[in-house]
């Protein structure tokens, strides 16, 4: 029996410019983030400041705990470089102490937040129907309620501490994360490699974890990102409107806000470090997250 020679199959061309997967998507996404200026900028502020405040200690000793009014208010010197508060503080000891806090505040709410609007925001979109309809519902009632009132109204019945702060600030801000993410699910849920998951059996909950969430990962890594600025601005904010956390606790915007009331009287010291860090370090979060938004979006890529 003669044998059958079966011609050989040409191997199909690859596309110009070579194929690209997803992975190597993810490195082109990284590679342009670093090679933004802004993100350059942005990590080295907060490394810095990050150094500040979790290791200056280490080298800056001074008491953070006992109340010293004999040292109340005194101006820069040599013992204590930017002075002491109302409370005998040494300011750049508060500066440390209260950035450690701000900043644990910002990425503690940013995880809670991101974690849970996600888990909300996708169960909601692959779900879809009645139970999506529900679930928007109760989002969208709760973001009817003006968020400051809410946020007075909670801080009024439970006493201001860090855990509890972050816990009313993440109540709050959730809410925009779930709606970012269902609206990326509903636009995943038709693409041809959802629906080639669904005909090789996939069930729901694989769809979700392997598919659907690592393809919107973009979008929750950049609001994850603004949201660590917004938490800190809100932190800010209820500091400032006298419900922020009490000493020997303390944070930036209780610090902004105290030193306010002597800043008429020459105490310039109690003002502006506060204040100076503040608006650096939410500029530096917000210069990550644009970064990361356009090495994300093809469409804002460098040509």
């Amino acid at each position: 029996m003669s044998a059958i020679n079966v011609p050989a199959r040409a191997p199909v061309p690859a596309p110009d410019g070579g194929e690209v997967t997803g992975d190597t998507r993810r490195w082109i996404g990284v590679s342009e983030f670093f090679r933004n200026g802004q993100a350059r900028t942005g990590i080295v502020i907060v490394v810095v400041i990050a150094l500040f405040c979790f290791l200056g200690p280490v080298f800056y000793h001074t008491n953070e705990v006992a109340v010293n009014l004999n040292l109340k208010d005194l101006e820069p010197s040599k013992q204590h470089l930017l002075g002491t508060d109302d409370y005998g503080f040494d300011v750049i000891g508060r500066l440390m102490r209260g950035g450690q806090a701000t900043l644990a505040l910002g990425f503690a709410v940013a995880g809670v937040t991101t974690v849970v609007g996600t888990v909300y925001g996708a169960v909601a979109g692959i779900i879809g129907g009645v139970v999506d309809g529900f679930m928007m519902r109760i989002i969208d009632t709760l973001l009817s309620i003006p968020g400051l009132v809410f946020l007075l109204i909670l801080v009024k019945i439970y006493t201001p501490s860090l855990l509890s702060i972050i816990l009313i600030l993440s109540m709050l801000a959730w809410l925009g994360v779930a709606r970012l993410v269902r609206g990326e699910v509903l636009s995943l849920r038709t693409r041809d490699f959802v629906l080639a998951a669904k005909s090789m059996g996939s069930g729901t909950s694989r769809i979700m974890w392997r598919h659907m969430v690592p393809n919107a990962v973009g979008v929750i890594i950049v609001n994850a990102t603004f949201s660590i600025a917004d938490a800190i601005t809100a932190l800010s904010t209820l500091s400032f409107l006298g419900l922020g956390m009490s000493p020997p606790y303390a944070d930036w915007g209780t610090q902004l806000t105290n030193g306010l009331n002597d800043l008429w009287d020459g105490y310039w010291w109690l003002v502006y470090p506060p204040a100076i860090l503040l608006i650096v370090t939410i500029i530096a979060f917000s210069l990550i997250g644009d970064a990361v938004r356009d090495s994300l979006d093809v469409r804002l890529r460098r040509r």
